[in-house]
């Protein structure tokens, strides 16, 4: 039983593995059949969320070379489960030593004892971010199905502390990866580049936020009720590491507005002035952009000393060690983009289902 590890209805991915293991994998399955797959731009996504990769991520070695055990011949897919591998290459399990019997403040290690007995605290096993590279994987895929429809993608980060990107846009992928923040403001980016080197060498964290706008998706994606475009959407959101919250179009910005001006008022093409909606009315997607921004927390390991508990519960003191980001964000971007791929080629296949044409 896959339990909490499989995601999707039609489109859907399990995935398997921990942080410390000898790899890291997932099955995707419901993938349509005879459509050529481009390696190298999964391998390119991979490349955008893998450890290593700058001096202002974790500098744990990981290559993330993906390897494919089956669902692909002469570079198509064959309509049956893609399987696919990542291997773990630079585990440095001494390094959590110190936390086999001690519980890290705002990580997982209390609560996976609590429901399961038992952890791998090695890297926090498999509550550990490496899994998001399985999604990765998935959601490459995802987007070269959607690429092929005319949907495409713009996703960076807009936030990291106080700093915020004040005028967000469509912005192409070659300014997205201009510099090391990943976001498309030159000027902005610096700033926060800064801002997570000071923070690093203070020996603590920062948190930000990661903008995703999705143009070309057509009105009539999403179910009433509960599986409305935007619950999915969230959910997807939800299930990626240090993600506290997610807010559509104008998000809580419109616990201020009043309806007159907050109302998305049509063209005679069935598009809308505004989109405050963010593209999503009654969980159902209505052709505009969809709109969302992700916002994730101080990744939770700080190397200052902190007051923690054990697994007897008596008070110890505990000192974050091994290699970890000082901010989790310019390497999220690629996972919030997968995720949302994932679930709009879900919709479109489970729309396909729902009308003929």
């Amino acid at each position: 039983m896959a339990a909490g590890s499989t995601f999707g209805t039609i489109f859907k991915l399990t995935t398997f593995g921990e942080s410390h293991g000898s790899a890291i994998g997932g099955i995707i399955d419901g993938v349509p059949s005879n459509f050529k797959i481009d390696l190298d731009k999964v391998q390119f996504e991979l490349d955008r969320r893998k450890p290593g990769q700058s001096a202002i991520v974790t500098q744990r070695k990981e290559s993330d070379t993906v390897q494919f055990l089956s669902g692909l011949f002469n570079g198509k897919t064959t309509g049956t489960p893609i399987g696919f591998v990542i291997p773990n290459e630079d585990q440095h399990s001494s390094d959590y030593d110190h936390l086999k019997e001690a519980y890290r403040p705002s990580h997982a290690d209390y609560s996976y004892d609590q429901k399961y007995g038992t952890r791998d605290h090695r890297g926090g096993g498999r509550s550990s971010a490496r899994e998001t590279a399985c999604r990765v994987v998935a959601g490459a895929i995802a987007k070269q199905f959607l690429e092929s429809l005319g949907i495409e993608f713009s996703t960076y980060v807009d936030q990291v502390g106080h700093i915020k990107l004040q005028d967000p846009s469509f912005f192409l992928t070659d300014a997205i990866e201009s510099n090391l923040v990943r976001c498309p403001d030159e000027l902005t980016a610096e700033r926060m580049e800064h801002l997570i080197r000071d923070v690093r060498k203070d020996g603590d964290t920062v948190g930000g936020c990661v903008r995703c706008m999705i143009v070309n998706v057509p009105a009539g994606l999403g179910d009433p009720v509960f599986d409305k475009l935007h619950a999915e959407i969230g959910k997807a959101m939800l299930s990626i590491n240090a993600v506290k919250g997610v807010e559509f179009g104008s998000g809580f910005a419109s616990a201020e507005m009043r309806g007159s001006d907050h109302n998305d008022l049509f063209n005679s093409d069935g598009s809308t002035l505004t989109n405050n909606s963010g593209g999503i009315q009654g969980g159902i997607s209505n052709g505009m952009p969809i709109e969302f921004r992700v916002a994730f927390k101080p990744v939770a390991t700080i190397l200052k000393p902190q007051e923690t508990i054990n697994s007897i519960g008596e008070k110890v003191e505990l000192l974050g060690k091994g290699r970890h980001d000082a901010c989790v964000v310019p390497r999220a971007v690629p996972i919030v983009e997968a995720m949302a791929a994932m679930v709009i080629l879900d919709f479109y296949l489970r729309q396909k289902t729902t009308v003929w044409e």
